[in-house]
């Protein structure tokens, strides 16, 4: 399949909620760790989530994620 739009690509947004899909997976590899929050820009040019976590000391904690589709190659 041909990517005819970039700004974000269909395969970008649909990553992107795949990973917030995700978050009881990812928790369980996290152990040391709780995700709090969800936040993303899915339908920004090169969508971001980023996860909110809280960890057993009581500190906060960010992982961002920027998902970038390069273009096809032909």
């Amino acid at each position: 399949m041909k990517t005819t739009q970039y700004n974000p690509s269909t395969l970008e947004v649909s990553f992107a909620e795949a990973l917030e899909d995700l978050k009881e997976v990812i928790q369980k590899k996290l152990p040391n760790n709780d995700i709090i929050k969800i936040e993303n820009t899915i339908s920004a040019d090169n969508p971001m989530v980023k996860f909110f976590l809280l960890d057993n000391d009581g500190d906060p904690h960010e992982i961002v994620l920027k998902i970038i589709q390069t273009p096809d190659k032909f």
